[in-house]
C-alpha cells in the first residue's frame, strides 16, 4: 500500500519544478546520507542584498591584523628567546632581527599607503625582497621550537608543514596552497591576520633534486617551483573545487548577497621559513674550501666538526646540493644552528622554561606527586642523551626511559614526594624498590626538602637576573617578596616563568578589581598597600583559591573592627598593610587605642 502511494505521488510530481523548500529537503537528505550530521543546510529565504564587503570579498568591519601597532625591537625578541633557548646566540640574533624587521616593514608600508601622498595609488613594494629564512642544523637543536616561540611572541598565526608530504603528491602545488588555507583556519577565518602569518616547512632538504640522477629530478624540482610564487607573492583561492562544503558556502553567499564571493589570500606579507638538517651539504662545502684554500686547510680531516663547516655555506653550495637557483634566491636569510654538547644538554635541563622537565612535573603532578631533580641526576641524563646523537630529542627519550617505572607504580601508592637522583638514573628498578622502604625516612625527606629549597632559590635568581625585562612586561615592580610569589606560582602550577609572571599580574588585577567593589559596598573604605596585596596573593597560592575571593573574605573579617573605629572617631578611609592581614586583632586594637588617645579630654579634666 505504502509503495503504491509513493508511486502515485511521484507520478503527480513528474515534470514539476520543485520549490525552495523541496530542494532544500532533497539536498539535505542527500548530504545527511553522505556526510551524516556534520553538514546541514540552514538557509532561510531572504531577498538578495548587498553585503558590506570590499571587492576582494573581505568584510569591511572585520578585525585587522594589528600590524599598525607592531613596534617590537630586535633586541626585545632576542632577549625573549634567551629565556627559552640555550646556546644558538647567532641564530637568536639573526632570527630576532630579520623577523622583527619583516613585520615592522609591513607596518611601515601600511602607514605609508594610508598617508595618501603623491603616488599612493601605485603598487608599493614591487621588487622588494622578503626576509624568508632558511634554517640549517642537526636534528634536535630546537629549529621548530624557536620558530613556534617567535610566532607565539608576535601573536601571529603559524602553521607547520612537512616538505616530504609535497614530494609524495607531485608538483601541482595543491599542498602548498593547503598550508595557506590552514593559516586562515589558525587565524579564525580572519584573512587580514592570516596574510601576516608564518608558514614553516620542515625537512626542506628532502626536496633537493638527487645529484646521482642524470637530468632533472622532476618530482622534487617540481615541488620547489610550486613554492616559488607563494614565497614571493601570489593569491590563493580559499574555495577548493572538490570541496562540497566550500561550494555550498559559495551558493549561500550568492543567495544572500546577490553576487559571487571572491575570497583569496595574498601571500605578499606571509613569512616563509624553511629548515632541514642538510647533512650531505658538508661534503660540498669541504670540496669548495679545499679548492679555494681558505677557511680550512686543504686536507680537511674527518675530525673537523661538520656543523662548523656549514657556517661557510653559500648560495652556490645550495644549488649544487640540488636546489633551483630561483628557490635559493627566495631564501635570502640563512642561519646555522650549533650542534649541542653534553654541557648544552645539561643547561637545557636546568633552564626553568625547558618543556622537558616541565612536562615531567605535570605528568607526576596529575597524580598529586611532587617531583624534584638533583643536578647530578640531570648531568647523567645529559650524558645518556648525548650518546643518542639526536640533540634535545635524546633528552626526552632518556628521561622517559628512567622515569617510566616510577610513573607506572607511584600513582597507586601514598608516595607524594619523589626525588630523582643519580642513583635513580643509573638503576631505576632497584631505586624504585628502595623508595617504598625509605619514602618516610627523615633523612630522605630532608634531602628532598633541600632539593626543593635549591630549586626555589635558582628560580628566584633566574628571575632577578631578568627583573628589568619581566618588570617591563608585567608592569609590576619585582622585589624580593614578589620573586618568591612568582617562584611559588611556577612550582605549584608546573608552568614556565613567563606564564607564572602573567599569573601574578592577573592575581594583582583581581585584588584591585575586588578592592574597587568593596569600597563601594562596605561601610568603610579600605585600600590594600603592596605588602597587603602580596599577602593576599600568597594566601591564594597556598589555598588554591581565587585572589578575588581571598580579598573579599579578608575585607569582611576586618569590616566590623574598622566600623567601630569609624563610629568612634569618624574615620572612613583605612590603609591595610600585610600586618593587618596576618594579625587582625592587634591591628584593630592599635587603631582603637589611637582613636581613644586622639579624643580631646572633657572640660575640667586633665
Amino acid at each position: 500500500m505504502e509503495k503504491e502511494i509513493t508511486e502515485k505521488i511521484e507520478e503527480q510530481n513528474a515534470g514539476k519544478v520543485p520549490n525552495q523548500q523541496e530542494l532544500e529537503k532533497e539536498l539535505g537528505d542527500y548530504l545527511s546520507k553522505k556526510y551524516g550530521d556534520r553538514v546541514k543546510i540552514i538557509s532561510p529565504f531572504v531577498i538578495p542584498k548587498k553585503d558590506a564587503t570590499d571587492p576582494d570579498g573581505k568584510k569591511s568591519g572585520s578585525k585587522g591584523s594589528d600590524m599598525d601597532d607592531f613596534h617590537m625591537m630586535p633586541e626585545e625578541m632576542a632577549s625573549y628567546l634567551d629565556g627559552f633557548v640555550v646556546k644558538q646566540d647567532q641564530v637568536k640574533a639573526v632570527l630576532g632581527t630579520k623577523i622583527c624587521t619583516h613585520f615592522n616593514r609591513i607596518r611601515f608600508n601600511h602607514q605609508r599607503e594610508n598617508e595618501r601622498f603623491r603616488g599612493a595609488n601605485k603598487k608599493s613594494g614591487v621588487g622588494m625582497i622578503k626576509n624568508n629564512v632558511l634554517i640549517i642544523g642537526p636534528t634536535g637543536v630546537g629549529k621548530t621550537y624557536i620558530i613556534k616561540l617567535i610566532a607565539q611572541k608576535l601573536g601571529v598565526p603559524f602553521v607547520k608543514g612537512d616538505a616530504t608530504k609535497f614530494s609524495e603528491t607531485g608538483y601541482v602545488g595543491g599542498d602548498v596552497e593547503d598550508l595557506i588555507r590552514d593559516l586562515v583556519y589558525e587565524a579564525d577565518e580572519n584573512i587580514d591576520l592570516a596574510e601576516n602569518g608564518i608558514v614553516y616547512i620542515d625537512e626542506v632538504d628532502k626536496i633537493a633534486s638527487s645529484r646521482n640522477l642524470i637530468g632533472h629530478d622532476i618530482s622534487r624540482t617540481g615541488v620547489q617551483r610550486a613554492l616559488l610564487k607563494p614565497m614571493e607573492e601570489t593569491e590563493v583561492d580559499m574555495k577548493v573545487p572538490h570541496d562540497p562544503i566550500s561550494q555550498i558556502q559559495a551558493i549561500e553567499h550568492y543567495r544572500r548577497t546577490g553576487k559571487k564571493e571572491k575570497k583569496v589570500v595574498n601571500t605578499k606579507n606571509i613569512l616563509f621559513i624553511m629548515s632541514g638538517a642538510f647533512g650531505d651539504l658538508t661534503e660540498i662545502i669541504k670540496k669548495r674550501l679545499q679548492r679555494q684554500g681558505i677557511g680550512f686547510e686543504a686536507d680537511v680531516r674527518p675530525t673537523e666538526i661538520p656543523w662548523e663547516i656549514l657556517k661557510n655555506v653559500r648560495a652556490q653550495d645550495l644549488v649544487e646540493f640540488g636546489f633551483e637557483s630561483e628557490f635559493v634566491g627566495r631564501l635570502p636569510v640563512v642561519v646555522i644552528f650549533d650542534e649541542l654538547t653534553r654541557d648544552d644538554l645539561f643547561e637545557i635541563l636546568k633552564n626553568p622554561n625547558n618543556p622537558i622537565i616541565i612536562s615531567k612535573r605535570m605528568d607526576f603532578r596529575a597524580y598529586g606527586i611532587d617531583v624534584k631533580f638533583e643536578d647530578d641526576a640531570l648531568k647523567r641524563i645529559a650524558e645518556l642523551a648525548e650518546t643518542e646523537k639526536t640533540g634535545a630529542r635524546g633528552l626526552v627519550s632518556a628521561i622517559e626511559k628512567v622515569l617510566i617505572p616510577f610513573e607506572t607504580r607511584l600513582p597507586s601508592t601514598d608516595i607524594k614526594r619523589f626525588l630523582v637522583t643519580q642513583e635513580v638514573v643509573d638503576d631505576p628498578e632497584n631505586q624504585l624498590a628502595l623508595l617504598f622502604e625509605k619514602y618516610n625516612d627523615p633523612e630522605w625527606i630532608d634531602r628532598f626538602e633541600k632539593a626543593r629549597s635549591l630549586e626555589l632559590e635558582e628560580i628566584k635568581q633566574y628571575i632577578a637576573e631578568r627583573a628589568e625585562h619581566f618588570s617591563h612586561k608585567s608592569g609590576l615592580d619585582l622585589y624580593d617578596r614578589r620573586l618568591e610569589l612568582i617562584a611559588g606560582l611556577y612550582l605549584r602550577h608546573a608552568t614556565d616563568v613567563d606564564v607564572a609572571i602573567e599569573n601574578l599580574g592577573t592575581m594583582y588585577e583581581q585584588v584591585q578589581a575586588e578592592t574597587d567593589v568593596l569600597r563601594e559596598n562596605l561601610d568603610v573604605k579600605i585600600f590594600f598597600d603592596d605588602s597587603a596585596v602580596d599577602e593576599i596573593i600568597h594566601q591564594a597560592i597556598d589555598s588554591g583559591q581565587n585572589a578575588r575571593n581571598i580579598t573579599f573574605q579578608l575585607a569582611k573579617q576586618l569590616e566590623y573592627g574598622l566600623r567601630l573605629v569609624k563610629d568612634r572617631v569618624g574615620k572612613e578611609d583605612f590603609i591595610i598593610n600585610r600586618e593587618a592581614l596576618t594579625d587582625m586583632e592587634s591591628f584593630i586594637n592599635d587603631l582603637m587605642k589611637k582613636a581613644y588617645q586622639s579624643e580631646d579630654p572633657p572640660d575640667g579634666e586633665e
